[in-house]
């Protein structure tokens, strides 16, 4: 791959790390660990750890049972960071945090390959500076680990097949293995999804023995199995149904919208569309200068771009075909939409001023017209928590006010110079603070934390139990460091495990009588259970014991 004539734009280096650290790291830990899925994802590496039997690290437990819905590599690195770091919210965000950095890396890596190294910074900026690419960042779950592994897989594929390096190939499929084992299948099927079609010409044209005897090398298939054979085969001799429930129940049948337990969400087929927008938010907004006229392709060029489009649009298609939809499945392709982007904008020699102008203007003034509306209509939103001592409602229109200004500032900025595109570096931070303070402000709704330290403080050594949920309160197990017993379960994520093993986790409404008569008991209820809860024979009784966040607290 050869260097193109460079433009005289030029990103310092040191600015891609300094803004990739500041949007990843900065106050990673400042908030409790998310309920549902972060919740789910903490505790099992805290259970690996502390529960001192092998079997644990291979069929990963979630609050006391098999739970074989993912790979095990996410829980592996999170119970080393647990182990090196101790346990908090940083570290149990570390690997999704350390996971976009590598993407970052990746970019800038593969940019200076290609000789593309300032549309590589460009991209690196960026990637880490997206508004849902961010929040990934900083979300303990699989989909950025995921991202960096198939990323790497695909990068360095693509450099095998213009240097023709058999490290190159060992190295794409050493990536991939890790990806298996990060999140499943889905990582091969977007690998070959992505590389077959790359490759269908070469193939039309009849090179298939040799396009095999290229990819199909020995060493590089050694590499992957290496890495993905032992679990999976560890796996099968634990537990006999695990070949059938993680290759077909939570592949094939999930994929075909048949998986049981069904609890996924299944959308319409633009489901996705808006949300590519939303995660390179507001780098997005500057494909409205690809209206501008772009200076011609250089050969090589054409290839490239052929190569980035379908690195994200064959993802996008495979999960908008699939019936289990969810927000967070995108991430995966913002890495490669953004150096696809970055590349159109060094065609136009990053825009001429007009055009980096109007991303800032049309912003600012949407903004502006959603502040004036928000002070109008929004008499009727609630007025609890508290976001610095405002209203939700007084926040939001005090933010949307300053995001409306910083836009306008950035508009105005980047009309200076080549460099006048990182102007939305100012946007993208203020944005990032404002999700920072609101979640900081709701804490008590969206993590159990702070019930936790109520239950500490307040009922010492009591026995703690669920009502039905255990999703919504997925991270109190974490913070009381025990799992929890489950009164009338309406769990599907332990749905398989109470199935597969005999427990005294999940138990009915008679049981948990009989427990509350034999000494003090605390159980849980959340807001939009206690009508039902009100109407169980041992309700009468308990004690309420007041609320945390959309929790109450009853005692007998």
């Amino acid at each position: 791959m050869t260097q193109n004539p460079s433009s005289k734009f030029d990103i310092p280096l040191w600015l891609v790390w300094v803004a990739a650290f500041g949007f990843v790291l900065a106050a990673l830990g400042s908030y409790g660990i998310l309920d549902n899925n972060e919740g789910l994802y903490a505790e099992i590496p805290r259970e690996m750890l502390s529960g001192h039997d092998w079997r644990l690290w291979v069929i990963p437990h979630l609050n006391g049972l098999p739970y074989m819905e993912k790979p095990p590599l996410l829980y592996w690195l999170t119970a080393l960071s647990f182990s090196l770091f101790g346990v908090a919210e940083w570290s149990a965000r570390l690997v999704p945090a350390l996971s976009s950095l590598c993407c970052v890396g990746l970019l800038l890596r593969f940019g200076t390959a290609a000789g593309k190294p300032q549309a590589g910074r460009l991209a690196g900026i960026m990637f880490a500076a997206g508004m849902g690419v961010a929040q990934m960042s900083r979300t303990l779950m699989f989909d950025m680990l995921l991202t960096a592994c198939l990323t790497a897989a695909l990068f360095h594929a693509y450099r095998y097949s213009k240097e023709h390096k058999p490290a190159l190939l060992r190295l794409s499929y050493g990536a991939l293995a890790l990806g298996l084992m990060a999140k499943g299948l889905a990582a091969i099927v977007l690998f070959c999804l992505v590389g077959g079609v790359y490759l269908l010409p070469g193939l039309l044209k009849g090179g298939i023995r040799e396009t095999c005897r290229m990819w199909l090398r020995a060493d590089a298939i050694g590499v992957f199995l290496l890495i993905a054979v032992p679990w999976h085969l560890a796996a099968s001799l634990v537990e006999p149904i695990f070949p059938w429930f993680y290759f077909i129940n939570e592949h094939v049948l999930r994929f075909l919208g048949k998986r049981e337990p069904h609890d996924y969400y299944s959308g319409a087929w633009w489901y996705y569309l808006p949300r590519m927008l939303l995660y390179l938010f507001p780098w997005s907004l500057l494909l409205i200068g690809l209206l501008q006229r772009a200076r011609p392709l250089f050969e090589e060029e054409h290839d490239l771009r052929r190569f980035l489009f379908l690195a994200w649009l064959m993802p996008l298609l495979f999960f908008t075909i699939s019936s289990a939809k969810a927000n967070y499945y995108l991430v995966v392709v913002m890495p490669f939409a953004a150096l696809h982007l970055a590349l159109a904008l060094e065609r136009r020699e990053y825009l001429a001023a007009k055009w980096r102008v109007v991303p800032g203007v049309v912003l600012g003034l949407l903004t502006a017209v959603a502040a004036w509306y928000l002070a109008s209509h929004g008499a009727h939103l609630a007025a609890e928590p508290l976001i610095l001592d405002r209203t939700p409602l007084q926040f939001a229109i005090a933010a949307l006010a300053v995001f409306s200004a910083v836009s306008l500032l950035a508009a105005a900025i980047s009309a200076w110079g080549r460099a006048g595109v990182l102007a939305y570096l100012l946007p993208a931070a203020a944005c990032a603070a404002a999700v920072l303070v609101a979640i900081n402000a709701v804490e008590p709704l969206v993590s159990n934390r702070p019930l936790a330290q109520a239950l500490q403080s307040r009922f010492p050594g009591r026995p703690v139990y669920l009502y039905r949920k255990f999703e919504e309160l997925s991270s109190l197990p974490f913070y009381l460091a025990k799992p929890l017993p489950i009164v009338d379960s309406r769990s599907n994520d332990l749905y398989w495990g109470n199935k597969l093993q005999a427990n005294d986790l999940m138990i009915d409404g008679a049981q948990f009588a009989r427990n509350a008569a034999a000494g003090p008991v605390v159980i849980i209820v959340m807001e939009k259970q206690l009508q039902d809860f009100r109407k169980e024979p041992y309700f009468v009784n308990l004690k309420e014991q007041g609320s945390v966040g959309s929790n109450t607290i009853f005692t007998n």
